[in-house]
């Protein structure tokens, strides 16, 4: 078998390139990840398990026995990010994996041992001691002087790191509880960062930089950034300290991170060791080694804790004079309490003298409270010929950005955007009961109609075109500094909104996740990876490559368009003969507004009842709610002429369904929002058909609701919002849809449903035809329906009986084909 590796990982933007480092085709590579963190992973993964946390011990232990389980103990476990050693080295000891163990990672990991193992080595660092009381912090000030530094012995980013300057700060500062501290002489000096390679028992590749203020500074809200230094005079003096500091911790392959303090900038420095992390610089400091020296330093840690050769690198290499050979970043804290809104955010990036890359957030978006130097507000960086370029492009970048934000007021009414409403008769409800429960906004490509009076505002825009689509949201949001979300429900535009939601800054499924349900090969592919029971499948774009398919996978089979909707060219095969028969119309089915995607999936069929699950996901976390059973018709083609929800959680296969939905949704990357699962009850076992990243149609939130109690669009406008919905079931009835179809081609005639609204147990009874409309049946037409009646009942079976006598007293006249 392959070696298994396992991957700690917890950033959203692209520090790592994890394809690059480790050959997925090679090796099983499984992550465990954070709903945010999951877009990012490489396709090809073996295994992805979503935790709130990768700091949450339990959970991170949880997932990965179960990627043990399903793939065997790890050969190696990888941790790049600076909180994730700790759990990483307590999973290879527990495990027996090789790699650093927390006793060998604990001098970088306590800042008072690695003071202590510093000291006694001779390397100068400020003076330090336990702090647990006000007591140890005030013996400590006499006898060592006011100001003092407080800072978790354990601890990252400056986070919980104080000064305090004399007895009356002291007496004010309240120690946090269940957190160790020390404290640590103050000075006053610059503070400088050193990254680089340690391999052969010395250095192999550094750069020395100069902080922009102060990493403590920018927990307090200032600005933090770096240049890299070129006094060479000032290098050698550096160089000589970081060898004597990099090998008192450890003479072994290891990536650094150094800071030190620097007494001054002249020919004879002074320097003490503020702290070592064995581990890659933080901020930008990978993307800047990355794209303006050429090496990655994450790929080296990758190397170090596989336990593989770090590439050859010249030995105590330091940056030369060439064009471009200094690099810098900074780092601009938002202007205001988060959440917020981003009013401005410009820059001077484009500039000869400006940076060379930025992450700026979206005027008109939102900025959610996250921890981490990836979440600040504004990253830039810089390269130059000297540091003093750098250092002045740093300066021009702060004097000329414009960036402005107003928090968001949780006290404001939320307000909810809408894309593209849907059609009446399949879609008021929803509406609705959307404005029901909060304000309801819109964007869509028509003025609205049936719609305006659920609506508090809409604005009229192409929703084919993203920019513009982001442009119409923002402009609704912009008025009001409540909470905001965005939502559709169309799945000609859940991959736009996907991606307007991202660009602002608002909780959505991803537009990778998106992708992964609307393309069903990927689907399929995904699933695979992750050990997932599915259907055997392939993907073809021949009639010919389609018997060759079916024979191997063995009759019946399915094909189906990769990327449509409503089961549009969706069949089934039972013989080579059927197959000649029904690929012409899988092949050519269309659905307005989506691309079919290239070439058809042959897959096996699921043979059992057909069942779909709607689901509401909240960082990662699957709440099933409503299930639905299928009533399919008009063989070989799967129209979909009912569905029944009913109480299913006492059914044998309920623990096991919920199990493979809460999976899919990993193996896809669902981590937020709405979803609607289509599935088969096989005598495997549940399968899955497909996963919607959207509310579900034919009425099946409507019969949930009826049903259960339980308020699925509301739960979609809470998600959006980032809400927790109340899922909780008020009453354990049956609700069922019956779709009534005419009984040939023809042109709607007459259409009479009024009197089957009059049965008792009849919820309501919808057209959703009008006279003159011409409807062809399967294969001919898409979801020829003229009406649909909905029941409640206290079973199966007097759902069914309310449905007999109301479908009986619709009054309807179709003129056949062949009479026009």
């Amino acid at each position: 078998m392959p070696a298994h590796v396992i991957v700690l990982h917890r950033w959203t933007d692209s520090y790592a390139d994890y394809a690059s480092y480790l050959d997925h085709s090679a090796l099983r590579v499984s992550y465990v990840t954070t709903a945010r963190a999951r877009p990012v992973l490489p396709d090809a993964a073996a295994g992805v398990r979503v935790v709130p946390s990768t700091e949450d011990r339990g959970a991170v232990r949880g997932a990965v026995g179960e990627l043990v389980a399903l793939h065997g103990r790890p050969d190696r476990i990888v941790a790049l990010h600076e909180v994730d050693l700790d759990v990483a080295a307590e999973l290879r000891e527990d495990l027996g994996v090789p790699g650093e163990t927390p006793a060998g990672l604990h001098p970088f990991r306590d800042k008072l041992a690695m003071t202590r193992r510093l000291a006694a080595r001779d390397v100068p660092v400020p003076a330090a001691e336990p702090a647990p009381d006000h007591r140890a912090v005030a013996g400590f000030a006499r006898r060592h002087g006011w100001p003092v530094i407080l800072k978790p012995v354990r601890g990252t980013a400056s986070s919980d790191v104080t000064r305090l300057d004399d007895t009356t700060d002291l007496d004010a500062y309240v120690f946090p509880p269940d957190l160790p501290l020390m404290v640590q002489a103050y000075l006053p000096h610059a503070v400088l960062h050193v990254d680089g390679i340690v391999d052969g028992g010395d250095l192999r590749v550094w750069r020395a930089s100069r902080y922009v203020n102060t990493c403590l500074d920018f927990a307090r809200g200032a600005a933090l950034g770096s240049a890299e230094i070129d006094d060479p005079v000032l290098l050698k003096s550096i160089g000589e300290f970081t060898r004597r500091a990099v090998l008192a911790m450890s003479a072994d392959p290891w990536v650094f991170h150094l800071e030190l303090f620097a007494s001054d900038d002249g020919t004879d420095p002074v320097f003490h060791v503020l702290e070592v992390g064995a581990r890659p610089g933080g901020a930008e400091v990978p993307f800047v080694w990355r794209e303006v020296h050429g090496v990655d330093l994450m790929a080296a840690t990758v190397d170090v804790q596989m336990g593989r050769p770090l590439p050859d690198h010249s030995p105590g290499a330091e940056p030369d004079a060439e064009e471009g050979a200094y690099g810098g970043w900074l780092l601009v804290p938002t202007p205001a309490a988060r959440p917020c809104r981003v009013l401005a955010a410009t820059s001077r990036t484009g500039a000869a003298d400006g940076p060379y890359a930025e992450r700026l957030p979206t005027p008109g978006g939102y900025l959610a409270d996250l921890p981490g130097y990836e979440h600040s507000g504004a990253r830039f960086r810089f390269r130059g010929r000297t540091s003093a370029e750098v250092e002045g492009a740093i300066t021009r970048t702060l004097r000329h950005l414009d960036f402005r934000c107003e928090p968001v007021d949780p006290a404001r009414p939320a307000r909810v955007v809408v894309v593209a409403s849907g059609g009446r008769a399949y879609r008021e409800y929803a509406l609705r009961d959307a404005a029901a429960h909060g304000r309801v906004l819109a964007v869509g490509d028509t003025t609205p109609d049936w719609e305006s009076p659920y609506l508090t505002a809409h604005q009229v825009v192409d929703t084919g075109d993203v920019d513009a689509l982001t442009r119409a949201v923002s402009g609704l949001l912009e008025s009001d500094s409540g909470p905001a979300g965005l939502l559709t429900w169309s799945e000609v535009h859940l991959e736009r909104t996907a991606r307007a939601a991202a660009r602002l800054g608002l909780a959505h499924m991803t537009p990778e996740a998106v992708r992964n349900c609307r393309d069903k090969l990927r689907t399929r592919q995904l699933l695979e990876r992750a050990g997932l029971p599915s259907a055997r499948y392939t993907v073809v774009r021949s009639l010919a490559e389609a018997h060759e398919a079916a024979a191997a996978i063995g009759y019946p089979v399915v094909l189906k368009p990769r990327a449509l909707a409503g089961s549009s060219g969706v069949v089934l095969a039972r013989s080579p003969a059927d197959l000649d028969e029904v690929h012409r119309h899988a092949a050519g089915a269309a659905f307005a507004g989506l691309d079919a995607l290239d070439g058809l999936m042959v897959e096996e069929y699921l043979d059992g009842p057909e069942i779909s699950l709607d689901s509401v996901v909240l960082s990662g976390e699957v709440h099933c709610v409503n299930l639905a059973r299928k009533r399919i018709g008009y063989p070989p083609f799967f129209e979909e002429v009912g569905h029944l929800v009913s109480p299913w959680r006492q059914e044998p296969w309920a623990d096991e369904l919920t199990d493979i939905v809460t999976r899919v949704h990993a193996a896809l990357g669902v981590t937020a929002g709405v979803t609607h699962a289509e599935l088969r009850l096989t005598a495997g076992g549940p399968r899955l058909v497909e996963l919607n990243g959207r509310l579900g149609g034919d009425f099946i939130p409507l019969l949930g609701r009826l049903a259960t109690g339980v308020d699925l669009t509301a739960a979609a406008l809470d998600a959006s919002l980032g809400v927790v919905p109340d899922l909780r079931p008020t009453r354990d009835r049956c609700a069922a849809v019956r779709f009534l179809y005419p009984e040939q081609d023809g042109t709607v005639d007459r259409l009479d449903v009024s009197a089957a609204r009059a049965v008792p147990g009849v919820e309501r009874a919808v057209a959703l035809a009008e006279a003159g409309q011409s409807l062809l049946l399967p294969p001919r037409g898409v979801v020829p329906r003229l009406a649909a009646v909905i029941a409640t009942g206290d079973d199966a079976a007097a759902c069914d009986r309310v449905l007999d006598e109301a479908v009986s007293r619709i009054h309807v006249r179709v003129i056949p084909a062949e009479e026009r």
